[in-house]
């Protein structure tokens, strides 16, 4: 019997269900920093700020070189001719619109909307150290502060999050391993891996940093809804509204992912991508459609540019750990989920067109995206100074957002749909890493849809409690996300190495050894590949 089938055996002895070792060591954790943080907040803000600064201050250059590496290995193995292998002996499930919708809306959270409106503006009122001679204010500024967000948000975050790991990850499912944070440790330790106390320990590490990452969001969700609703309709600002606004998300959120991929989840991503493309027509028709497009072209090409630069510096130890290494904390702590969520959709995706959909295409449309919400807020602020930068600073994220709006014409219906946007937002990355969680945490090949339920409730009951003591919770627990980013940092690592020879041998498997196209019968993606593995199996045993 081959080390495939062993694995697939072992997985399949351990019996169907959750594991309950990872599901309670998981939840567990989540349960004691909660309670933690209502009992001692001090000690434990304090706790996280010391774990924060020194995970940034040690692992912080790893972090920027690695996502760097990432995307470096990953372009490169698209323009090979083996990226013409297909991942997985079916064809796609999901037609190209459905299965981008669900990348992109996955990633961008809550900050496709507040993120997107306020980052641009901090930069543009004060320069990056890497730009300290720039003048704030000037043209120039304009397109730094936008190249410097499209650092955070572009291509090293989205390759990160969906392009080497999901190889390794369809790859090692193929041959038996199941979708869960552990297979990321497959090059190694081979089927093992499934029943190693190492793949444990690797399983409730990523769960413990994605329900960070997706908890945090949730939680200034209702603190920041309810201030939107406050300035627009003048609904009180208190904890019971916040408290309403993370109801609803849950409920829809635990509603889409019990209904599954095929129809929750599909339907909400496409419904978030549509209106998202509304409000960007409105943005560009109501504002300056010449004056964004002029930044996004400068931004890009400062981007493109410096791009090495900009993506590894360090100068400013201080100034980096709260921008640049937070956002790529941010994004490596939920990598190894991304991989298990984008995995389970793109089945039957060749190589190339996996990467080129997560790691090239989305990158620019989000760049775009901070373009237009950001661009138009600094356009507003050039106009009428202290416009949207007093807002910004007297109240934080959200105010950028309502202040660009209201700085428009048919400012309460643009305010008004920005709201829903990211409630949705929101809702559907709660609800796609709801399903990743649930499915890390079983040993079935599809988690029980009452378990991704728990999971969703769980992390909406969790952010309810912690904004009950203020934002310090929330902010707290989103900082933590950059401690549990270190051992998921070295969990990605391999397959940095391990993609591209597992792209190899699909290649060779089917028939895809040079520049020329193979013969159809030597790739057909029903048969090329299973038969191969079969053929290999049958010889070993």
């Amino acid at each position: 019997m081959s080390t495939e089938s062993r694995g697939a055996a072992a997985l399949t002895a351990r019996g169907g269900g959750a594991d309950r070792v990872v599901t309670t060591a998981s939840a567990g954790s989540l349960l004691i920093f909660v309670a933690g943080a209502i009992v001692a907040p001090d000690i434990v803000g304090a706790w996280v700020t010391v774990g924060f600064t020194k995970s940034a201050q040690w692992f912080g250059l790893y972090w920027q070189v690695l996502m760097l590496a990432t995307f470096a290995v990953a372009l490169l193995l698209a323009v090979t001719p083996w990226a013409r292998a297909r991942l997985g002996d079916v064809e796609p499930e999901f037609g190209r619109f459905k299965w981008v919708a669900m990348i992109m809306c996955t990633l961008l959270a809550g900050g496709g909307v507040f993120w997107a409106a306020a980052e641009p503006m901090y930069h543009f009122l004060n320069a990056p150290p890497r730009f300290e001679g720039v003048e704030a204010g000037s043209a120039e500024a304009v397109h730094v502060a936008l190249a410097q967000s499209f650092v955070h948000w572009g291509f090293l975050a989205w390759a990160i999050l969906g392009s080497l790991a999901a190889i390794v990850m369809m790859y090692a499912a193929e041959r038996g391993m199941p979708l869960r944070p552990r297979t990321l440790l497959y090059p190694i330790l081979g089927s093992r891996v499934v029943t190693s106390p190492i793949g444990t320990v690797a399983d409730v590490v990523c769960i413990v940093a994605v329900v960070a990452g997706t908890v945090g969001p949730i939680g200034f969700l209702g603190l920041q809804v309810s201030y939107g609703l406050s300035s627009l309709f003048g609904i009180p600002d208190v904890y019971g509204v916040q408290l309403a606004v993370i109801a609803v998300l849950t409920a829809v959120a635990a509603v889409s992912v019990v209904s599954g991929v095929n129809r929750g989840i599909q339907l909400l991503s496409r419904v978030n991508v549509w209106l998202a493309l509304a409000l960007m027509t409105a943005v560009l028709v109501l504002g300056s459609a010449w004056y964004v497009v002029k930044a996004f072209v400068g931004g890009f090409g400062v981007y493109v540019t410096d791009f090495v630069g900009m993506s590894l510096y360090s100068g400013d130890s201080t100034w980096t750990s709260g921008w640049t290494v937070f956002f790529f904390g941010w994004f490596l702590g939920y990598a190894p989920l991304m991989a298990i969520f984008i995995a389970r959709i793109s089945r039957g995706r060749t190589v190339r067109d996996l990467i080129i959909s997560t790691s090239v295409l989305p990158p620019v449309a989000t760049c775009l995206w901070f373009s237009v919400l950001g661009g138009t807020g600094i356009m507003l602020e050039q106009q009428n100074p202290g416009e949207i930068s007093g807002p910004l600073e007297g109240a934080g994220l959200p105010a950028a957002v309502m202040a660009i709006a209201s700085g428009l014409p048919l400012s309460l219906l643009v305010s008004t749909g920005f709201l829903l946007l990211t409630i949705l937002f929101v809702a559907t990355t709660t609800d796609s890493m709801s399903y990743a969680i649930a499915q890390s945490c079983t040993t079935k090949d599809h988690a029980d849809s009452r378990l991704r339920a728990v999971w969703a409730v769980l992390m909406g009951a969790a952010a309810a409690v912690l904004i009950s003591i203020g934002d310090g919770g929330i902010t707290a627990l989103q900082s933590f996300i950059v401690v549990t980013a270190v051992p998921v940092g070295f969990i990605l690592l391999p397959s940095l190495v391990a993609a591209p020879v597992m792209v190899r041998r699909l290649a060779v498997e089917q028939g895809i050894t040079g520049w020329r196209t193979p013969h159809p019968s030597t790739i057909n993606p029903t048969t090329s590949t299973r038969a191969t593995r079969e053929a290999e199996e049958g010889a070993k045993a």
